[in-house]
């Protein structure tokens, strides 16, 4: 177990003044059997006129923040305090009948898994499918041994490509490519699931290194990667950016069936056109209980 602090500060400027639509800002991190927060702050300057907190469809937590002022700054600074419980990829537990590849679900689970199982990108060539189907060898194969291949693949076979563009590539343009962010990556492994007939979801969060002799890649304002369901654990993370299996290293803040849908700050502002003076994001991860020295806990744009 360890005990960490987060400190994620989002500034926007600009040239004059201007005024602010609404801004929805999802940095609270999730609670969860192997992560508990401890403590969390949101500071907004301007203060808005209006800040309320909702759950989405997910059960993210997400704060709504409406003004009545105009500024030439906005910033937002997250501060959380998490106890993180790492799960490793020996600890997973999976069902009898989902251990080898294929699998299908059960009737009780396939309604509320169906739209995480559908395909989001078209793929007329089968890109896509061919590149996924080669990580199962004829016959029956363990379920983790694919998705944990898969995993560390993209980690050894694809060059990590720091991008500060709003966005994914396609996963054929990734695959094409052969590079992209933690983003392109986690959208890759999660169409390449579904083309398994898996049930895969987006995350973003925060990634962490839990010792010196392990170095994380990725992160800034935020890090991505993705969860599958296993009947038995039930949604287990898969991280092909540092090749991770399991969540040791890995601070989960949205969970979406896409990209879109978690992303961690979104809102409009009006003024006049080359107003915008553009943005800047610091994330700074310390770990209390770890040998790591605060320097060391911080992290490159995703």
């Amino acid at each position: 177990m360890v005990v960490l602090t987060i400190d994620h500060l989002t500034t926007y400027r600009y040239r004059q003044p201007v005024a602010f639509g609404e801004h929805r800002i999802m940095t609270r991190p999730r609670e969860s059997h192997y992560q508990r927060l401890l403590a969390s702050t949101l500071a907004i300057e301007p203060a808005p006129s209006e800040l309320r907190w909702v759950q989405d469809v997910f059960g993210n937590s997400v704060a709504i923040a409406r003004f009545n002022t105009r500024a030439s700054s906005l910033s937002f600074r997250s501060t959380a305090r998490v106890e993180h419980r790492p799960l490793s990829a020996e600890q997973v537990q999976v069902e009898d009948y989902a251990r080898g590849f294929p699998f299908t679900y059960s009737s009780e689970d396939m309604p509320d898994l169906a739209r995480s199982i559908e395909r989001q990108h078209h793929d007329p060539d089968r890109i896509i499918d061919r590149w996924a189907r080669a990580f199962v060898s004829p016959g029956r194969i363990e379920t983790m041994a694919v998705l944990s291949a898969m995993t560390t693949t993209i980690r050894r076979d694809f060059l990590y490509v720091s991008r500060a563009a709003m966005g994914t590539q396609t996963p054929v343009e990734t695959i094409t490519k052969r590079q992209g962010t933690c983003r392109d990556f986690a959208v890759l492994m999660i169409e390449a699931a579904r083309a398994l007939g898996l049930a895969a979801r987006f995350v973003s969060g925060y990634v962490y290194s839990p010792s010196k002799r392990e170095r994380r890649i990725g992160g800034g304002n935020t890090h991505a990667w993705v969860r599958v369901f296993l009947p038995g654990s039930g949604w287990v993370e898969f991280d092909p950016t540092n090749g991770i299996v399991g969540n040791r290293g890995l601070i989960r803040v949205g969970v979406a069936r896409d990209p879109y849908q978690a992303v961690p700050l979104s809102g409009t502002w009006s003024g006049f056109p080359g107003t915008d003076a553009g943005m800047v994001v610091s994330v700074e991860v310390n770990l209390e209980a770890d040998a790591l020295s605060p320097s060391e806990g911080e992290f490159s744009s995703c």
